[in-house]
């Protein structure tokens, strides 16, 4: 994968946190416990990551954690409660922040790598995290595609809120709903995004 290729990063989050993020940024879960919001992680799930740690030494509850591609298997999870739910658009700038690790599958993988971006993004397969899905007649292979279609881009701490430039919804409904919140980012209804339509 192209670093021109990378536009845009995304983070799933419910509309309730909205304001707390357009105000403090997307924290990383260890910040995130000391303030109030609504997570969508599978708490069997963040188990696992608890005890994965980054080279060099941080643990990976220490990053905020953004998606290559947010039409992924987690989404894919959630669809049931799209209305719930946006994606922020995330400038992919946020590559160039200091000590920012990418992985190259679900970061809580046994075989996951972690590098630089520099060094990252040549090894992903844009086709294959950008697939409209994951499934293979190899139930191997399909494990494998599912986790590199949830590629993530690690970021010590935070990422700050000027690198927010959008909001994805999936329907008029949440439309409605953000706009009460925002009026500082375009929001955009993308239903395939969230696994409820057709691509546009």
């Amino acid at each position: 994968m192209d670093r021109s290729e990378c536009v845009e990063l995304g983070f799933i989050t419910r509309v309730d946190n909205l304001a707390s993020i357009l105000e403090f940024g997307i924290l990383s879960y260890n910040v995130a416990v000391t303030v109030d919001h609504q997570s969508v992680a599978n708490e069997e799930v963040q188990g696992l990551r608890a005890a994965v740690v980054i080279p060099p030494g941080l643990n990976l509850h220490d990053y905020a954690n953004l998606y290559i591609n947010a039409r992924n298997p987690m989404m894919y999870f959630l669809r049931n409660h799209h209305t719930e739910l946006v994606v922020l658009r995330v400038d992919a700038s946020v590559l160039e922040l200091p000590d920012v690790v990418l992985s190259d599958m679900n970061a809580a993988r046994n075989m996951v790598r972690f590098g630089p971006p520099d060094e990252m993004l040549p090894r992903l397969d844009r086709n294959r995290i950008f697939a409209r899905y994951w499934n293979h007649d190899d139930p191997m292979e399909s494990y494998r595609h599912k986790g590199e279609m949830c590629a993530e881009v690690l970021v010590p701490g935070s990422v700050p809120p000027d690198y927010i430039t959008g909001i994805y919804v999936s329907c008029k409904s949440t439309e409605h709903s953000v706009s009460q919140v925002c009026d500082t980012v375009p929001i955009v209804i993308d239903a395939y995004r969230f696994f409820q339509g057709e691509p546009g």
